[in-house]
């Protein structure tokens, strides 16, 4: 075991110990990722509560943030954003409708369909909100020097891309 060790290192030596005929590299891997991801988690919960939102209610609000002027975006396109169901969608923007954080709005470009459009303070909440995610998340990865954080990215993007495809 190395000088240091987790969690992970202890599990994958008592496996090691139990089932020597086993490759528990991906364990090492996968196990710490998911570990992080836990934290990850928690971070992310912090910084919505603090602005007043749900994860769900993020999701929906950084689509339409990130659109740009004049942050709207049909419900289709929500969907493929934040891949939810049509009903679930549907039920989000009822949802942030009610507390006034976006509006419908009828499309100039088509008066059967609607635009979803990111109101003031839905705006000043998601904003306040990336704010906070930036910082916590920083704070998660500020044992990395930024050599090492840009590596991870890459090596992650990679294994990402295989799933996404």
């Amino acid at each position: 075991m190395p000088r240091e060790s987790d969690e992970v290192d202890r599990i994958v030596a008592a496996w090691s110990g139990q089932r020597p005929d086993l490759d528990f590299s991906p364990l090492e891997v996968l196990s710490r990722v998911d570990r992080l991801s836990r934290h990850l988690d928690r971070a992310r919960r912090a910084a919505f509560q603090r602005s007043e939102l749900e994860a769900w209610e993020w999701d929906v609000l950084s689509a339409l943030r990130r659109a740009g002027e004049p942050f709207q975006l049909s419900p289709k396109h929500l969907l493929q954003q934040t891949l939810v169901s049509s009903g679930t969608m549907t039920n989000r923007i009822d949802r942030l409708v009610g507390r006034r954080l976006v509006r419908r709005e009828s499309d100039p470009a088509d008066g059967r369909s609607v635009l979803v459009t990111l109101t003031d303070d839905g705006r000043t909440r998601v904003d306040a909100a990336i704010t906070r995610l930036v910082d916590a998340e920083s704070q998660l990865l500020e044992a990395l020097p930024r050599t090492d954080r840009d590596r991870l990215a890459v090596l992650l993007r990679k294994l990402s891309l295989g799933f996404d495809s």
